[in-house]
């Protein structure tokens, strides 16, 4: 991106042989200002001065009142996607340049406008496991099922400018923009051409984006269709945001994990309440906080809802960049620009100023678990048991409620044991989480040898799987000669994805999946950072988040209904019992691995490796062209439907008028909820749409894989089986279902599709956190396809909330202490909406009229918040994609004339 910077801001600093310019801090604020600003604003205000200096003057005053009172358009130098989110913006890509040409535009000027690299990561599954070529295998029935997928990647690749591609196999979008993409600092050019110096800044279409936090990198996840709008040169609008400070002290106690300590700051975090704030950490505890579990905490920002989680740049950092191989000439310039700036960190310099400050001494934390539904339910250890019997069973002060079959066996000769509610059927050391952590990774190998060698094995009912983040990872494993340790025990690797996280976990162990149905309550433990009901599997509504030593330690066990840290795992050959304390390692024992086996050459060769893939990806090929040639056939890739027939005007009004209630749901409606990522099911919607058109059953693939077929989606929303509509007395199955046009019950779909084929616009009521969870923008697509307007809840989660004002919804939460409840809904009410026909920025009032069937009246008061004049362009113009096509064939025509 070209500078905008005022030329009074720019000053200059020489790297080599390179003079750079740079918009110095030192010129806006003075230093003691700057040095009382927390480091991430300091980065932000860098941002403005650079890209909008329109803008500076407020946001300069907007810090000096301490208030969060202003707009901030923040423009990012490059964006990052992975393919489930990717896929979806490719062909809205496609779709737009359709539109724009349908318009009388151009189609080929629709293109990136900034760097995007798309890392293709959340596709494949652990179809095969606990088998040495289970790597391979998994890769081979990725490509027979992406394929058409892929190829369509191809096209891209050869269409689009400004676009790159790591292949599948590779590792993990975070991972990956942690060791081998992020440069702390970029290279650009000022209006007049100089080289110019500014931090890497960041927005990626997944929520754990902030994982790049660690590394004292700007960044945070947004929508696809706001990752969209900021490829194609649109800000990323937020408010001005307050900033919370965790100042830390002392350090943590052998035998604690990075794992441990981000569950407890988790739940802290989700109590306090910092949706869309930013957290920065601080303090005499920083400096003994390493690289990697700074990584850890930096990720499970989504889980409490924040919108940064950072790190400032210190020396810790700069170990780290060594260590990755980052060359000397970006080392160079990371150490002159950061000190010149003042956003390099160090224990002698004054600590910033925060809007609120938590003291939290690290030698507190212990070992704990997080479940079983949620990140932010932490557990001690000792627990873990408890709460699956209490949350669970119903078990409660001790009595346990026998209302149910809880105190069934389910018995497979083969197992040769019988097997009762809280058997563990998954486990899984998975995910961007832990997996970029070398100390807990060789934590977890190391425990698994002195398992294995005391003749310990997991239990043959749990499916055990190792998907590292980054093919480093395996390379360190193998060096230090792990990876037999972990094969022993079932933790052979099984690919370089999202994974289980996802929800790409595969079948479960042949009985387990029959128990399952017969009403088994299984659970999984895995090293990801999410557990919501249903996400990691459909089977298995119960789930725990550990280390990954505690989850090779819980696949021994078999069970969460044990005490993990005082009952034995198992018994040796001789008939003694072995405890957990017994196998875990010193923590000698693992630095002195870590320090031997992770090294910069590893790093180095495979960033040389990074774009290439394997053999697999370099025999796909795919003709480049201006627009998609669309199969009609496909069952992947459709023309969008939310892309055909756009107006070329903005709509006149948005107002709602003779809208019905669709659903009333709880809190803590994820995104998994309302369009999960899973297996599609054989006997579902979904799954009977693919076999009537040829697909094979085997090959049905995941809802996540098939965000490019709106008519899988809008078929698979709102199918979670947790999912329950309050508005209905009985719900006939499983999932969603609604009231009907003519009063029927009927699942989600056909019921929502009853209202659009007569032009009857709907709304969805929820409590609070409507929308946590994963950044998946077909949350939203999938509401507005089935014809929802409007969304009423207690709160949202950010980036669900900025999704559905890319689509053209309205998120509306209840004024003061009002909810659902007393709005006394039965489903047949009609309603209208006033209030919408002059948005500003701010708190919209809004006045809800419910007209009844009897006749009756009632009126409610709600609130529209709105934090940007993008958000009500967006909206005025139907969604962000509209407004973008809108603009393009705007442009053109100026040209043209």
């Amino acid at each position: 991106m070209i500078s905008a910077a005022d030329a009074r801001h720019l000053n200059h600093l020489q790297v080599g042989d390179i003079r750079y310019a740079y918009v110095d801090l030192h010129k806006i604020l003075s230093r003691d200002e700057l040095s009382s600003l927390p480091y991430s604003i300091r980065i932000l205000l860098e941002n403005v001065a650079r890209c909008s200096p329109a803008a500076l003057d407020g946001l300069i005053a907007c810090i000096r009142d301490g208030a969060p009172a202003c707009e901030v358009p923040f423009y990012p130098n490059r964006l990052m996607f992975h393919d489930t989110t990717c896929l979806p913006a490719l062909a809205d890509f496609a779709g737009m340049r359709d539109m724009v040409a349908e318009m009388g535009g151009a189609p080929q000027t629709m293109n990136p406008m900034i760097p995007a690299v798309l890392v293709i990561d959340h596709s494949v599954i652990v179809e095969r496991y606990a088998e040495p070529d289970a790597v391979e295998k998994n890769l081979d029935i990725d490509y027979r099922r992406n394929t058409e997928r892929y190829e369509f990647i191809k096209w891209a690749q050869k269409s689009l400018t400004n676009f790159k591609v790591v292949p599948p196999g590779t590792g993990i979008i975070h991972q990956v923009n942690m060791e081998s993409l992020a440069t702390v600092v970029w290279e650009g050019r000022t209006a007049d051409g100089q080289p110019l110096l500014h931090p890497d800044d960041i927005v990626a279409t997944d929520s754990h984006t902030p994982m790049i936090n660690a590394i004292g990198v700007l960044g945070w996840g947004v929508g696809g269709l706001e990752g969209q709008a900021a490829m194609l040169g649109e800000p990323v609008p937020i408010s001005f945001p307050e900033t919370v400070g965790i100042r830390l002290s002392n350090e943590l106690r052998p035998g604690v994990t990075a794992t441990d300590l981000a569950l407890r700051i988790t739940q802290i975090l989700r109590a306090k309440g910092v949706v869309g704030k930013f957290v920065e950490f601080c303090g005499p505890g920083l400096s003994k906080l390493g690289w990697a579990a700074r990584g850890t905490l930096s990720n499970m920002a989504p889980e409490y809802g924040a919108t940064v989680v950072f790190f400032p740049f210190d020396d810790s950092t700069m170990e780290y960049m060594h260590l990755t191989g980052r060359s000397e000439e970006t080392i160079a310039r990371i150490q002159f620009y950061l000190e010149a700036q003042g956003l390099w960190r160090q224990d002698s310099l004054p600590e910033p100023h925060f809007d609120d400050l938590i003291e939290l001494d690290l030698g507190v934390i212990e070992p704990s678990v997080a479940g079983p539904h949620q990140p932010h339910q932490w557990r001690k250890l000792s627990d873990a048991a408890p709460s699956f019997r209490q949350e669970i069973l119903g078990e409660r002060e001790g009595v346990i409620a026998r209302s149910s079959d809880h105190d069934a066996e389910y018995f497979e000769p083969s197992f040769g044991q019988a097997l009762m509610h809280g058997a563990i059927s998954l486990a899984a050391i998975t995910s961007c989480t832990n997996t970029a952590n070398p100390s807990q990774m060789i934590q977890a190998g190391l425990l698994a040898r002195n398992a294995q060698r005391r003749g310990l094995r997991s239990k043959p009912w749990v499916k055990t799987s190792l998907s590292p983040g980054s093919r480093v990872v395996a390379d360190y494993l193998e060096k230090a000669g792990l990876l037999g340790d972990f094969s022993a025990l079932g933790f052979d690797l099984a690919g370089f994805g999202c994974m289980t996280c996802i929800g790409n976990s595969g079948s479960l162990e042949e009985h387990m999946e029959r128990f399952s149905d017969q009403g088994l309550k299984t659970v999984v433990v895995l090293s990801g950072n999410r557990n919501f009901e249903g996400r990691v599997n459909p089977r298995v509504q119960v789930g725990y988040l550990a280390s990954p030593a505690l989850v090779v330690a819980y696949a021994l066990a078999g069970t969460i209904n044990m005490d993990i840290q005082n009952e034995p795992l198992g018994q040796d050959a001789a008939g003694n019992d072995v405890y957990l304390h017994e196998l875990m390692p010193t923590e000698e024992q693992i630095q002195a691995l870590v320090s031997q086996t992770v090294r910069p050459e590893l790093f180095r060769k495979r960033n040389a490796m990074l774009w290439d893939g394997t053999h697999h990806w370099q025999a796909l090929s795919a003709s480049g062209s201006v627009q998609f040639p669309w199969a009609p056939n496909s069952t992947y890739l459709r023309r969008p439907v939310y892309l055909q027939n756009v107006k070329p005007q903005d709509s006149a009004e948005l107002s709602i008028q003779g809208a019905r209630v669709l659903m009333v749901l709880g809190d803590n409606v994820t995104t998994d909820h309302i369009s999960p990522a899973s297996a599609i099911p054989l006997e579902s919607q979904a799954g009977r749409w693919l076999i009537e058109r040829g697909e094979n059953p085997e090959d049905l693939n995941q809802y996540s894989t098939r965000r490019s077929n709106h008519e899988v989606m809008m078929r698979g929303a709102f199918v979670n089986r947790a999912v329950k509509n309050q508005l209905l007395e009985r719900q006939p199955g499983e999932g969603g279902f609604a009231l009907a046009y003519d009063g029927s019950v009927q699942r989600v779909y056909d019921a929502a599709l009853s209202y659009v084929a007569r032009d009857v616009p709907l709304v969805i009521f929820a409590g609070f956190n409507y929308g946590a969870g994963s950044s998946r923008d077909w949350a939203a697509k999938a509401q507005a396809t089935l014809g929802v307007k409007a969304v009423i809840a207690q709160s949202f989660e950010r980036i669900h909330r900025s999704n559905l004002i890319g689509m053209g919804i309205l998120p509306i939460t209840f004024a003061e202490t009002a909810n659902v409840t007393s709005l006394q809904l039965r489903g047949n009410e009609s309603l209208e909406f006033g209030g919408l026909d002059a948005l500003r920025v701010g708190a919209n009032p809004v006045t809800l009229t419910i007209n009844r069937a009897d006749g009756g009246q009632t009126s409610a008061s709600l609130v529209l918040q709105l934090d940007s004049q993008q958000e009500i362009l967006y909206l005025k113009a139907g969604g962000i994609l509209p407004y973008v096509v809108r603009k393009v064939v705007a442009q053109a025509t100026v040209l043209n004339l």
